[in-house]
């Protein structure tokens, strides 16, 4: 999948994390580099250049010092200690807002350890450096998983959640060398988990921006079993699809695979992958014993950059495509590619359209 255009890569992100109107603020066109590495750099260059237009958000902050006037809360019990107060001064405690936020110290380090990326265009090094000047009284922040789920953001803000995702990218995918301070980024398009969920994310959004016939959900199914044992039934593995449209009479299943390989090969020939066949009947069969849901249509979905695969078939009186969306093509192709597959028109609202036109 390392053939996937980069530009392609950015809406793929807009779409999947919901952020299209923040993905507008980004000019990726100028971009013609074909690494990840400087899409992101732009990306985080770019955006940091509208926080600074906009100015960098702030947050009430606890601080604690010696002062000789009060400020805020003075702590007796320390300043009595300490003898302070007979010094002239106490020990207080008080809230200020500043810009050492915990969105604003992962921006400063993302965006500082990814000017010693390796590969890094040397154009975007020095866009990185310049917004990292207007950072310089942000304190860095070691990062790790858990510190990316501490961030609290709100309306007004909502802008840095789109970089901050940015961000948890490039900590999971750039290597980094602590004694050199070098780095160097790992294509995250070769990792198939972190893809599957993202291709699936995408999928989802996409339908329920892009078309207004029908309704976008994931649905639990549950199983048409019987058994004696209560422990047997909660033992059953959970059935949920990634994606399903509902509208009318109008019913389809989709679940979205990201393989390398579309097609699976035993003894030398080629087959739909059984197992993922195998699960989409599933779900069709168990389904199909709820009102209106008697027909409903099912969908593989995979994206390629390779030969391009269309099947339908009709099992057990429900109609299964096995579809390939091309990401190695102009984003108005994979747009009528989608619109096509569920056979919707797309709806006027705004869209990636909006992104397309910078």
């Amino acid at each position: 999948m390392s053939a996937v255009p980069i530009q392609n890569v950015y809406y793929l992100l807009c779409y999947a994390w919901n952020k299209l109107e923040e993905g507008e603020v980004v000019d990726i066109g100028a971009i013609n580099s074909t690494r990840l590495v400087d899409l992101f750099a732009k990306v985080l260059a770019g955006g940091t250049h509208h926080l600074i237009r906009r100015g960098f958000d702030r947050g009430y902050l606890s601080f604690a010092e010696d002062a000789g006037r009060v400020k805020g809360k003075v702590d007796f019990a320390l300043s009595l200690k300490r003898n302070l107060l007979a010094r002239g001064s106490a020990h207080c405690l008080f809230d200020e807002l500043d810009y050492n936020v915990l969105h604003n110290r992962i921006l400063k380090t993302t965006v500082s350890r990814l000017i010693y990326a390796d590969e890094l265009d040397d154009r975007l090094r020095e866009e990185l450096r310049e917004v990292s000047r207007w950072l310089r009284e942000v304190e860095p922040v070691r990062l790790t998983t858990q510190v990316f789920r501490r961030v609290q953001l709100h309306r007004n803000n909502q802008f840095y959640a789109f970089l901050l995702n940015i961000c948890e990218l490039v900590y999971h995918h750039l290597l980094v060398d602590e004694r050199g301070g070098r780095g160097r980024f790992r294509d995250f398009l070769r990792d198939e988990a972190a893809m599957a969920g993202l291709f699936e994310a995408f999928v989802r959004n996409f339908y329920r921006l892009e078309q207004d016939e029908l309704k976008v959900m994931s649905l639990k199914i549950d199983w048409q079993a019987r058994y004696d044992e209560p422990t047997a039934g909660l033992l059953l593995p959970e059935m949920r699809t990634d994606v399903c449209l509902v509208g009318g009479r109008r019913r389809v299943i989709i679940e979205c695979k990201y393989y390398k390989e579309t097609l699976q090969k035993n003894w030398g020939k080629s087959s739909v992958h059984s197992q993922h066949l195998y699960q989409l009947f599933a779900y069709l069969k168990n389904k199909e014993v709820d009102p209106g849901w008697e027909q409903c249509d099912g969908v593989l979905l995979y994206p390629t950059v390779g030969m391009p695969l269309h099947l339908t078939y009709e099992i057990s009186g429900h109609r299964v495509q096995v579809k390939t969306v091309n990401l190695d093509q102009d984003w108005r192709g994979i747009e009528e590619d989608m619109l096509r597959t569920v056979n919707v028109r797309k709806s006027v609202r705004k869209s990636m359209q909006r992104v397309l036109a910078m």
